[in-house]
């Protein structure tokens, strides 16, 4: 069994920032040479989380949009009352759609569809700089 670290650096805007990882997904995979297991991706924090999505412009503002409708920055959250930080709705958002994501490995490759790409999600209300720790498993 092997185990590969990595740790990624990422740069966000404020907002709800979506940052495309796969190329550095797939070399952290390249490097473990595991050729059959799985890959994990974390985000450490409480307003930032991990998908997979289409990475083209109409689906990024789709799903920009579609969060939006789902959770709005512009009403009130209790969070906001109690810390004035104004941030309430990225913590909600973040923790729906989750910190990590596991993607399977077959033959040294992770199985993601065509047109899927592995995405960070930055929620909160101004830039950070973010780690993601990637950790590559198996054989």
């Amino acid at each position: 069994m092997k185990l590969h670290r990595k740790t990624l650096e990422v740069k966000s805007s404020s907002g709800t920032d979506i940052v495309d990882l796969t190329r550095e997904v797939l070399a952290a995979v390249k490097e473990s040479g595991v050729k059959d297991g799985q890959i994990l991706v974390f985000v450490p924090g409480s307003t930032g989380s991990v998908t997979t999505i289409e990475y083209e412009s109409g689906v990024i503002q789709d799903l920009k949009e579609a969060i939006e409708r789902l959770l709005p920055e512009g009403i009130t959250y209790l969070h906001d009352k109690k810390w004035g930080d104004g941030n309430g709705y990225s913590h909600v958002r973040a923790a729906l759609m989750k910190p990590s994501l596991t993607i399977p490995l077959v033959e040294g490759r992770p199985l993601l569809g065509t047109w899927q790409q592995v995405v960070l999600l930055d929620f909160d209300n101004r830039p950070r700089n973010r780690r993601v720790f990637l950790q590559v498993m198996g054989v």
